[in-house]
């Protein structure tokens, strides 16, 4: 995916999904759980300094895991490269559930099978392919079965 900082930036002050000040822990070795804010807009996790408006990194949750380590804590990896883990802890039980399926929901993964789901049941219903009108109706990313690469 291609993407440059000042569309990283402007995506960053875009409203978010969910926010909070939670510990992270970055996987560089030897690192230590920090007070981060983080923010999740549309399938990127931003993370900034508590006291700075700009944010620090961001992670595309694309090809990753979202994972329950302990009470409290959830980490985030990658499939292709497990050794990059992001840890993260809350407040309470409660909050890192709720981040949990934040996270998982804005996958584009996710967001993909939810369109076909969805697309399925409007035909049933209709009768008719709701996304012919936009002569998308074909592309192998609206199919079941098969992965965009």
């Amino acid at each position: 995916m291609r993407f440059n900082e000042r569309e990283l930036l402007c995506l960053a002050r875009q409203p978010a999904e969910k926010a909070a000040e939670v510990l992270m822990r970055a996987p560089k070795k030897g690192s230590v759980l920090k007070k981060r804010l983080v923010k999740l807009v549309v399938n990127f996790l931003f993370y900034f300094r508590t006291d700075e408006a700009e944010p620090i990194g961001a992670l595309l949750l694309e090809h990753c895991r979202i994972t329950k380590e302990e009470e409290n804590v959830f980490s985030i990896s990658f499939l292709e490269e497990p050794e990059r883990k992001y840890c993260f802890e809350c407040d309470s039980e409660e909050q890192c559930q709720e981040w949990i399926e934040a996270l998982k929901r804005a996958s584009y993964e996710f967001m993909r099978r939810s369109l076909i789901f969805y697309r399925n049941e409007i035909q049933k219903m209709t009768g008719k392919d709701p996304l012919e009108q936009y002569g998308i109706s074909e592309e192998a990313r609206f199919q079941l079965g098969t992965r965009k690469q």
